[in-house]
């Protein structure tokens, strides 16, 4: 992320590469008991979890248009990605599909099992496909 300041296409830009469920995926997966006993909670046992009310509060910012986001929106984009950026240099070794570990990340909107996470200011996950799908094109073309 940068350190300069944006008209807030950057903050979005990172915050899509960093979210990789839609809001149906992650409206159902906050549904489960797996991600309702996930993640630390404010005071102890009781109440919601932190990433749990982060993961309602992004299914709102994933259904928002970009000229509809406020001030508090883009704080908290910045928030999700600075989480799974710092989570994902934890990952634990082994199988994670069935972890503590990935579904805390999927209460944020990141499920680790699916593409990676683009490294910080590089190209996004849409252009990395578009160069694919462009390399792709190019190589049939070329058979012919």
């Amino acid at each position: 992320m940068s350190s300069r300041p944006d008209d807030g296409r950057e903050t979005v830009r990172e915050f899509r590469d960093a979210v990789n469920m839609n809001p149906g995926e992650l409206n159902r997966w906050l549904a489960t008991d797996d991600s309702k006993a996930a993640g630390w909670r404010r005071g102890g046992r009781g109440g919601e979890s932190v990433g749990h009310e982060s993961g309602r509060r992004i299914v709102d910012l994933l259904r928002k248009r970009a000229n509809q986001f406020t001030d508090r929106d883009f704080a908290h984009m910045r928030k999700v990605v600075g989480y799974v950026r710092r989570h994902m240099a934890q990952r634990p070794a082994g199988d994670v599909r069935n972890t503590r570990w990935r579904y805390s990340l999927m209460n944020w909107g990141h499920d680790p099992l699916k593409a990676p996470l683009p490294a910080v200011g590089g190209p996004s996950r849409k252009a990395r496909q578009r160069h694919r799908d462009a390399e792709h094109s190019s190589g049939r073309n070329q058979r012919r």
